[in-house]
């Protein structure tokens, strides 16, 4: 199995939709579409792997529209250049992280002394609350 983290040059397969951000710019927000919107059709894309495809569909299912768009927004900056960069930034931080392996954790057995810790704390915990208890006559 070749290893999942490769991921290729996506930005051929990237869509920019343009707006008005809702962030700084002062008179100029009215004027100038800063906001940017990333769109990315995983299941449409030819440079991923099925299973990659599938990968992303699982972990990134909230972030995914019905139409099965996954879209990332930047607004930061009253640059739309800037608002594109981090998006593409964003975006690949995001698919990296979601095709990241998980790792499997290694059981362990408790020390000696953590049970036997554990057990004197619950001891300590029993007697207070059998001295809390009313004495019958």
């Amino acid at each position: 199995m070749e290893p999942i983290l490769n991921i290729p040059d996506l930005s051929s397969e990237f869509q920019f939709l343009t707006s008005r951000s809702s962030g700084p710019g002062g008179q100029n927000v009215n004027k100038v579409n800063s906001k940017v919107e990333l769109r990315f059709e995983i299941q449409n894309s030819m440079l991923l792997t099925d299973e990659q495809k599938e990968i992303l569909q699982r972990k990134l299912a909230k972030k995914i529209s019905i139409d099965g768009i996954f879209s990332v927004v930047s607004q930061i900056d009253r640059s739309q250049l800037s608002n594109k960069e981090d998006a593409i930034r964003k975006f690949y931080l995001l698919i990296s992280k979601a095709l990241q392996p998980v790792k499997r954790r290694k059981r362990t057995k408790p020390t000696h002394t953590s049970i036997e810790k554990r057990l004197t704390g619950k001891r300590i915990k029993s007697e207070i609350k059998q001295k809390r208890q009313k004495i019958d006559d």
